[in-house]
């Protein structure tokens, strides 16, 4: 049934769904490698779509910045819709000097400054981790396609523009996180407490040890090696 954020009936999303921020991106994949093309969702302007890549069914909807807004729409897809697994592709800041533009991130553990896990009410503190076997093809895959990549943990952050102390990335960095982003935390909660599966992919936008960055229409349209190997591991999910 629709919700107040997806207007999808019954049977219109697959099992597997590729999740970008950015709704055109979604569109670009769509678009781009999915045959047989629907549009199940326009509401707030959060593209979804679903089609046939190699045959097979695959979906891929834009989930928006921030984890409150990949928390809506990937409770809704689990929970409301079936879905048994989210991959995110999505962009993300290095951290580390040997880490660089357009390299691969698989985002095996999330760290995060959100108080998102709180509602959960645990008498502790939980480390959002992805699904080893989703985890497991991706790699695979980017090995067999010989492209840069790290495994790793990253940062989910609540905060874009902050008042953070200097050292702060170097902080995180001692501790080996690879990158920064803002939604991987919130997703691999959502699913670990659904008995689902999500894995994120991040291909790295911005080099905050260099200030080196990619335009809006690259992030949107050049990140087709972690689109591919995205959409391979969806249907073989």
């Amino acid at each position: 049934m629709s919700t107040a954020h997806n207007a999808a009936s019954p049977g219109d999303i697959a099992r597997t769904v590729l999740m970008p921020g950015d709704p055109l991106r979604a569109r670009f994949i769509a678009e781009t490698y999915l045959e047989d093309l629907k549009c199940y969702n326009e509401v707030r302007g959060m593209l979804g779509y679903t089609g046939t890549y190699k045959g097979q069914k695959v979906s891929v909807q834009g989930h928006g910045m921030g984890m409150p807004s990949i928390g809506i729409y990937s409770h809704e897809l689990y929970h409301q819709f079936g879905v048994e697994n989210i991959i995110r592709v999505g962009s993300c800041g290095a951290m580390p000097e040997n880490v660089k533009i357009m390299d691969i991130i698989f985002a095996m553990g999330a760290c995060t400054d959100s108080r998102y896990a709180h509602h959960y009410k645990l008498p502790g503190t939980y480390a959002p981790i992805a699904s080893y076997g989703l985890l497991e093809q991706g790699v695979a895959l980017a090995r067999e396609k010989r492209k840069p990549f790290h495994v790793g943990n990253i940062l989910s952050s609540d905060i874009f523009y902050g008042e953070e102390s200097d050292d702060s990335m170097e902080r995180w960095v001692r501790m080996g996180v690879l990158a920064v982003e803002m939604e991987s935390a919130a997703l691999y909660m959502n699913a670990a407490r659904a008995g689902k599966k999500a894995l994120t992919m991040l291909t790295v936008s911005d080099e905050l040890h260099s200030g080196r960055e990619l335009s809006p229409e690259d992030r949107q349209k050049s990140f087709t090696d972690m689109m591919e190997i995205a959409l391979e591991i969806a249907i073989h999910s």
